[in-house]
């Protein structure tokens, strides 16, 4: 009995995801819109020992805008790598300032290369992380979106590296479920690694300065823009991409972990909810699956099967196997595991660590 009402909960919350849950994994919707550059745009990238990917990113970058580049106190020669790559283009070096008190690293960064940028009077900022290879029509893409639905913020969710088997098995599942998060549909966040606004729209929200305490900074910018008025709006894209490899389960763990808690508020409560209800939405159906018990092993099935064909046009977008889509069980059990790891870390004041830096705090 036991059993067959938990399966029929799981089932019964695999029907909310598909069909109330704003389509989040309907990738097809997602579309995007003709290019268009008639706007000046200026990028501002911050970098912290990026020189494996710099020089990519900003090559990738300088064809289409000026770029300026924060160096937030890198030890690996990131300045010069990415001085090499300009080839003589307009690429502006800021050395940042030491970091101020109550200030998250990548936000202190991002408010002075705005403040450079803004110098050359911009109709967009584009906040783009060092590890983001840009195509060529990509920031005319989020311009000529901006422009016809009157965005004052567009962001796109890059595609994520998957050369080796952890990133195939953990990286589509990082998007899917940040989309369950935040459907786009819905359109109540955006993705950090490719950010565009209007300087208006930053203003009106008291620049970086107003987010400048939060760890998960696209969340936090979107949020702001969104509560002051202002329209956003974010997609997926499979021409921009990250350049930054995660080599194996360990490490991609860490950059789970590193903002979980966080996401969750530091609330406990918030944690045990979370655990649970990923335990009931994945692990039940396929426990389920091999209870033994007939009614609730068709339940699970039925939830399983429903679970796969929601992730399964992830699995597309990035050209896997849609083998992968079965294994939606066991990754949404190395998430959790991530999550309380990030719980852990947070108590052991070592919350957030990312370049050197506890950001989590």
């Amino acid at each position: 009995m036991y059993w067959t009402a938990a399966a029929a909960l799981s089932l019964l919350s695999w029907l909310y995801l598909l069909f109330a849950r704003g389509q989040f994994w309907h990738i097809a919707a997602i579309n995007q819109t003709a290019p268009s550059l008639l706007k000046r745009v200026v990028a501002v990238v911050p970098a912290r020992n990026e020189a494996d990917v710099i020089g990519e990113a900003i090559a990738s970058l300088l064809p289409q805008v000026p770029v300026v580049l924060v160096d937030d106190a890198s030890s690996d020669g990131t300045a010069e790598v990415a001085r090499a790559a300009a080839k003589g283009r307009p690429l502006t070096i800021l050395k940042g300032s030491p970091l101020p008190a109550g200030w998250k690293g990548k936000l202190w960064a991002l408010s002075q290369g705005t403040q450079e940028a803004l110098k050359q009077r911009p109709d967009f900022l584009l906040f783009s992380d060092a590890d983001i290879r840009h195509d060529g029509e990509s920031v005319a893409e989020l311009v000529a979106r901006a422009e016809v639905d009157r965005l004052d913020l567009a962001s796109y969710m890059v595609r994520l590296s998957t050369s080796n088997f952890a990133e195939k098995a953990l990286m589509p599942a990082f998007v899917y479920f940040f989309l369950q998060l935040y459907p786009p549909a819905w359109t109540n966040s955006a993705a950090g690694g490719c950010i565009l606004i209007r300087p208006a729209a930053l203003a009106r929200i008291g620049g970086h300065a107003a987010i400048r305490g939060q760890v998960i900074d696209d969340c936090a910018l979107a949020r702001a823009v969104k509560s002051s008025g202002g329209k956003i709006w974010m997609g997926l894209t499979a021409k921009t991409v990250s350049i930054r490899p995660y080599n194996g389960f360990g490490e991609i763990g860490r950059m789970i972990s590193r903002s979980a808690f966080n996401q969750l508020h530091h609330s406990v409560w918030l944690l045990m909810g979370t655990l649970l209800g990923l335990a009931l939405t994945y692990v039940v159906p396929l426990a389920a699956l091999f209870s033994g018990n007939g009614p609730a092993a068709v339940l699970g099935a039925t939830a399983w099967l429903l679970m796969s064909i929601s992730y399964a046009p992830m699995i597309r977008f990035y050209r896997l196997p849609l083998i992968w889509a079965a294994a939606l069980p066991f990754i949404a059990i190395f998430y959790g595991g991530a999550t309380l790891h990030s719980a852990v870390q947070y108590w052991r004041g070592k919350g957030g660590v990312w370049k050197g830096r506890i950001q989590d705090v």
